[in-house]
């Protein structure tokens, strides 16, 4: 099993997917072979790389205490 990512194309009046050669390659697959794909759409690629953070504190206490920090100096 490999992971790719591709967009899709207007192929005439149908929709398209186009699989690297690479991967076909390193797969060993061949026109007539039957294959599964799981689609799922990319919306937030930072979120969906790294999640959903959550601080425990709001921005704005954060904010305020490196104002703080920095006045000491």
């Amino acid at each position: 099993m490999i992971t790719i990512e591709s967009k899709l194309r207007e192929w005439g009046r149908s929709t398209g997917l186009v699989i690297p050669k690479e991967a076909i390659d390193r797969e060993q697959l061949k026109n007539g072979d039957s294959v599964e794909i799981i689609i799922i759409k990319k919306t937030n690629a930072l979120r969906e790389t790294f999640g959903k953070f959550k601080f425990k504190r709001t921005t704005d206490e954060i904010l305020k205490e490196s104002d703080k920090e920095s006045w000491d100096e």
